[in-house]
């Protein structure tokens, strides 16, 4: 007789990138709910908190190389993968610099955290789950987003194929793909759209809500929570797959 299980990460070892921000915030705080040792970093630093913490700027060379470092020390059994930055330009208007950033950040950075957890994994021969943060823009372009959105498209990719090439060693590899989660970088992008788009600040950020078919936007703890499931045991048989976190944006 089928008994579902409780979610439960009591004792594992969790690491979080892009710590600061709304959704690294919620998901460090439910990893911690549900009894993780939680490890997180990000390039700011952070006041009051009760986990293990460490400030990298990971798109300086000599940083990245010491949380590499500091991952092999962990030797953590989760990775929440979600360190990364937003820019706007179109294909005309997007300039190298801006790809620079954006590649260095959500690809090189990401790709090498994901690798230093993999290897720890393999090295301490146990199960692990790597979570990868993509975006509903990985899934198609977009006039104005186009180095972000092909960035989020690689995340996607490096999450398939590393899930293929870890299966034997038992460590899942799985994405979430948010779609508009109203976090404190949406003030931002909020911004960057009404410069590009002349829009009234806030009307951006109320368009898209009301275009969910939803109906509104996310919340920080709606990726958290499909974060918790993937990190789980009770997602044992799921991986190399990406879980659009979206409100039904993204048909699949």
């Amino acid at each position: 007789m089928f008994a579902p299980g409780s979610i439960d990460l009591s004792g594992k070892v969790c690491l979080v990138t892009g710590a600061a921000g709304g959704i690294g915030q919620s998901t460090i705080e439910h990893f911690e709910e549900l009894g993780a040792i939680v490890y997180a970093t990000d390039k700011d630093m952070i006041s009051s908190i009760s986990y293990n913490y460490k400030k990298f700027d990971l798109l300086a060379e000599d940083e990245l190389s010491s949380c590499l470092n500091w991952i092999s020390e962990i030797r953590p059994d989760v990775l929440f993968n979600n360190a990364a930055i937003f820019d706007m330009g179109s294909v005309l208007d997007a300039n190298l610099q801006s790809f620079d950033k954006l590649f260095g950040l959500n690809v090189r950075a990401f790709y090498a955290i994901m690798q230093a957890c993999a290897k720890s994994m393999v090295a301490e021969e146990k199960p692990g789950s790597i979570i990868n943060v993509a975006s509903q823009a990985g899934h198609r372009g977009e006039a104005l987003v186009a180095h972000y959105c092909a960035t989020k498209a690689a995340v996607i990719s490096y999450t398939q194929s590393a899930a293929l090439a870890l299966a034997p060693n038992k460590i899942r590899v799985n994405a979430i793909s948010p779609g508009v989660i109203d976090t404190p970088m949406w003030e931002h992008v909020d911004k960057l759209f009404a410069k590009f788009e002349k829009k009234e600040i806030g009307q951006k950020k109320r368009e898209v809500g009301k275009a969910v078919p939803l109906g509104f936007m996310g919340r920080p703890k709606d990726v958290a929570r499909a974060a918790l499931f993937l990190a789980s045991d009770q997602s044992e048989y799921i991986t190399a797959q990406t879980i659009c976190v979206d409100g039904g944006n993204v048909l699949r």
